[in-house]
């Protein structure tokens, strides 16, 4: 963590607008800024930060402007909006990369995950298979291993989560600890707590500070019955991130736990940030938001609005992406597309 920081750091002090007539950002100044995007979501990612989310599609706006000619800067962009589930801006912005030079590769792992993101598996399938078998390493084995664990392929996706983590190569400990917290989040799928609390732990074993993977520990040892364990491991989480899931699921844990008064407190909190995220990232925390609601919340009615705003966004989303995501020429005639699990 204080790796990533330090290059955080470094690549903002690095940071300024076009010299004095200079209309356009240079190549490596697009290549920081657009590296500077990628840490601020993955420290986002470890840390619960939706602050770095903002921060790096500020960036990414930013970079556009300055280098709209530049293939990175529309990536960089892409990356943003999907982080946010506006995923019809975002494949938008992967067409304007395709037009500026964009690699093939690089633009089809992008769209997989933004189809498998709005649940189109068929298409998403395609493009991980099709990746994995031109380059089978740790990164497209990975990939769709947890496509196939969404898919509820549980089998397969055992096959490829082992096969790729021996083909690891880094030493970088933050894909690893992605790859165990995915793995936990299959078995919490399948309701096999052990399993689940297993993976989940092995993720904060690799990085301690990684809170998905220490909020979803705390709720499967809160379901396990473990109340005081999961309180331990909530607490610190709602005090230092800023995405209210981490208030809701302690405040819920502590009402079940017979601590009413700080449950509410924590309950408060969480109320009002869910509020003002609806307001500013409606396509993201419209749906968290009514599960809180109709949960931790206490306000079925409102809980419910939100559903129905919810599933009407859904409907708008699917109509807002386009019928064919894939050109035709990309899908591969590999026998393997005649498996009727696909």
């Amino acid at each position: 963590m204080a790796n990533l920081q330090a290059q955080i750091d470094s690549l903002v002090a690095g940071l300024h607008g076009p010299r004095s007539g200079q209309t356009t950002a240079a190549p490596a100044e697009v290549a920081g800024q657009a590296l500077l995007v990628d840490l601020l979501i993955l420290r986002g990612q470890v840390l619960g930060r939706i602050a770095d989310y903002e921060r790096a599609a500020e960036l990414a706006e930013q970079l556009v402007r300055a280098a709209p000619d530049d293939d990175a800067s529309w990536l960089a962009r892409a990356r943003t909006q999907a982080t946010f589930h506006r995923f019809a801006e975002a494949l938008a912005d992967l067409d304007a990369a395709r037009r500026r030079g964009s690699d093939q590769a690089t633009l089809d792992a992008e769209r997989a995950a933004i189809l498998q993101a709005v649940a189109y598996y068929a298409e998403a399938l395609v493009l991980r298979r099709t990746a994995a078998k031109r380059r089978p390493d740790f990164t497209t084995l990975s990939a769709l291993a947890v496509l196939q664990a969404e898919r509820g392929k549980v089998a397969q996706a055992e096959h490829l989560f082992i096969e790729a983590r021996r083909r690891y190569r880094g030493v970088s400990p933050f894909p690893v600890a992605e790859l165990d917290f995915r793995r936990g989040l299959m078995w919490l799928g399948e309701r096999n707590l052990p399993a689940a609390r297993a993976w989940f732990d092995a993720a904060v074993g690799r990085v301690p500070a990684y809170a998905p993977a220490m909020g979803h520990l705390a709720e499967v040892d809160a379901a396990l019955g473990a109340r005081d364990a999961a309180i331990d491991s909530l607490r610190p989480l709602a005090l230092s991130s800023d995405d209210p899931e981490y208030a809701a699921g302690l405040a819920g844990v502590l009402s079940d736990a017979g601590h009413p008064h700080e449950a509410e407190q924590w309950r408060i909190s969480a109320a009002a940030r869910y509020d003002e995220l609806v307001l500013r990232h409606p396509e993201a925390f419209v749906d968290h938001a009514a599960d809180f609601w109709l949960t931790v919340g206490g306000d079925r009615p409102k809980g419910l609005q939100l559903v129905s705003r919810n599933h009407a966004h859904r409907a708008t989303r699917a109509l807002a992406l386009p019928h064919r995501v894939i050109p035709t020429d990309s899908w591969p005639a590999a026998s393997w597309l005649a498996d009727p699990d696909t």
